[in-house]
């Protein structure tokens, strides 16, 4: 029962993994993008319009990625380049993210991802690993997307530690103005950050709509994407927490369906809640962090200009 509960976590968090990760990424760079929800639900629309044209997964994931960095790269032009207010600009994404699949997505609510694409995102084990008591089972027996949210968080992790360009990124953060004065071009930084956090969002979206529900349907993310960002914070802005952080949400996400089949019998309205809920309580506890580490980047949602510099 356990190892069915936590590998159904890990499937129901990979989604919000993809979209945290990509939050972590804007947001380290000093940009505070609340678009998430819209840019996780044009990459949903995009992918499942993309596969269910040509029934090809890898043009599915490749339309979700652009069309997530497209919404991005509309945010960046807008804050970065115009410097528009970064909070309402993602507020004005989400929006138009949330029209631009409704418009794009009306020709297939209730359609079926084609079964080519069900297949290529089958569950496949890992030779070895899946072998191992309780651990293989939980984390070795899943489709790609699933190890595609592994090999994104740990390359996530050595990018920003262990290379130069990571510590570029995070220097923009913390000072815009003395990473500018050290020679790092500050513009190409934070344009190819959020749009790779962009692209990210995408991913996850796509993943809701070809894998965890195979079906179009209006509001497939469901909020997720304002889940991402309030995981951002919980995750102190690191890769590895985030991971933890997206299979607590993704096992909030499947609880209900499990005391279901225990013949627990809970209001579904609550269940529906609890991720919501749980958001709004990480938030509180995140406001009393003071430890240095967890603190957000000291130019996080600062626009950049270098004449006033």
């Amino acid at each position: 029962m356990w190892i069915d509960i936590f590998a159904a976590a890990i499937t129901a968090g990979t989604p919000l993994l993809f979209a945290t990760i990509g939050e972590i990424y804007t947001q380290r760079v000093g940009n505070t993008n609340l678009g998430v929800e819209g840019m996780m639900i044009m990459g949903a629309v995009v992918g499942f319009s993309t596969g269910y044209i040509t029934q090809n997964a890898a043009l599915a994931l490749l339309g979700a990625i652009l069309a997530g960095a497209a919404g991005a790269l509309i945010y960046a032009v807008i804050t970065i380049t115009l410097r528009a207010n970064q909070i309402v600009t993602g507020l004005a994404l989400t929006i138009f993210g949330t029209g631009f699949a409704s418009f794009v997505g009306k020709p297939y609510v209730g359609k079926v991802a084609p079964e080519a694409i069900k297949s290529f995102f089958r569950v496949v084990e890992i030779p070895l690993l899946s072998d191992i008591p309780f651990i293989g089972a939980v984390l070795f027996k899943h489709d790609v997307f699933v190890y595609l949210g592994y090999i994104v968080t740990f390359w996530t992790l050595i990018y920003f530690y262990k290379t130069r360009w990571g510590l570029n990124l995070r220097s923009i953060g913390e000072s815009a103005a003395s990473a500018d004065a050290s020679g790092i071009n500050i513009g190409v930084y934070k344009y190819v950050h959020t749009i790779i956090g962009g692209a990210l969002a995408g991913l996850g979206g796509a993943y809701l709509s070809l894998v965890t529900i195979p079906v179009w349907q209006e509001g497939v993310t469901g909020g997720r994407g304002w889940i991402a960002v309030a995981l951002v914070i919980f995750a102190s802005w690191k890769p590895v927490k985030a991971m933890f952080g997206a299979l607590l949400f993704g096992g909030l996400d499947i609880i209900g369906f499990r005391l279901q089949g225990m013949g627990i019998h809970v209001s579904q309205y609550l269940i529906d809640m609890l991720p919501y809920l749980t958001t709004i309580v990480v938030l509180i506890i995140s406001t009393r962090k003071n430890k240095p580490e967890d603190m957000p980047p000291a130019d996080l949602s600062i626009p950049y200009f270098r004449e006033e510099r």
